[in-house]
């Protein structure tokens, strides 16, 4: 891995590491529904100029709105239902935990290929990795969480759920497409889903938000989704599609160490046994592949790695 890939691969590991322990902070001040607006609305102007002043991604955006169908399919999927309930789930679990339980995506991923036959048969290694995955999650579900949680924890499912089939749609329907362009219109889609949704909803906030929770939606949405696209870019150009999503396993590292510093979240053993479950799980099943990486540039879209 060169210095560069390097700086990228840190880099966006902090960049989709530190969503969980911003949605906490903004979480206590603003209504799920209003914080997603928030983020994507935000997100949104800062996407679609970075989209519009390049020629090429300007180009692309008829044949981007052409595939609306399956565009919308995947920002439902994607960004509308799981950042809600990423929202919602967060209101009751930790930063920490509902990282480890997203960290079980690539798991989930295989399955879905496996049944939609888009996938090599496990083998052993895959198998092993489905267990020890599912073992991890039930460390953190059985053992590390209260019964009152369990309502968050479907939450988190409907998330993981999303965060898999989102990909697979991305992969068949729109991976001929520059990503930036089509990241843009999704995000945008996102926050025009949602405007209605707050105004008929629960409605803006009364008052201005705390300094804090400004900053923290200011983070999400700049930070944490567009930067952050525009290091995945530059890492897959870097790494190739398949190498890059190895990022998924720093991502939950981050936001287990964000929630022990930042908001003094408590690191059980059952929190580390099912962190280093679910890793190792989603580290066998989505590392099983022996085909290489091959080189593709930064405008190729994010085909494996789900959006934080």
């Amino acid at each position: 891995m060169s210095r560069r890939a390097l700086i990228l691969f840190v880099s966006l590991g902090l960049a989709w590491g530190i969503p969980y322990l911003f949605i906490k902070v903004a979480g206590e001040e603003l209504a799920p529904s209003v914080l997603v607006l928030g983020r994507t609305g935000l997100a949104t102007l800062v996407l679609v100029p970075l989209t519009l002043i390049s020629r090429s991604n300007r180009a692309a955006l008829p044949a981007v709105l052409r595939q609306w169908r399956p565009l919308l399919a995947y920002t439902v999927a994607e960004v509308v239902f799981p950042w809600l309930f990423l929202t919602r789930a967060e209101q009751t679990l930790s930063s920490s935990t509902a990282a480890i339980l997203i960290s079980a995506v690539p798991v989930v991923g295989v399955v879905i290929a496996l049944a939609l036959r888009r996938a090599e048969r496990l083998g052993s290694r895959g198998a092993l990795g489905l267990l020890v995955g599912m073992a991890g999650v039930s460390a953190l579900v059985g053992l590390d969480l209260d019964v009152s949680d369990l309502g968050a924890v479907a939450e988190m499912g409907i998330v993981v759920l999303g965060y898999a089939i989102g990909p697979v749609i991305l992969s068949r329907y729109l991976s001929d497409l520059p990503g930036l362009p089509v990241m843009a219109v999704s995000i945008t889609l996102s926050a025009l889903i949602y405007l209605p949704v707050v105004l008929l909803g629960p409605g803006l906030p009364d008052a201005v938000p705390s300094g804090k929770v400004l900053a923290a939606v200011a983070v999400l949405a700049v930070v944490c989704t567009a930067a952050a696209f525009l290091l995945l870019f530059a890492l897959i150009g870097e790494l190739g599609p398949v190498r890059a999503t190895t990022i998924v396993y720093l991502n939950p590292v981050v936001a287990v160490i964000a929630g022990a510093v930042f908001l003094n979240e408590q690191v059980t053993l059952w929190t580390l046994v099912g962190f280093v479950l679910v890793l190792t799980g989603s580290y066998l099943v989505n590392g099983q592949s022996s085909t290489p990486a091959t080189p593709s540039s930064p405008s190729a879209s994010p085909e494996p790695t789900p959006v934080h």
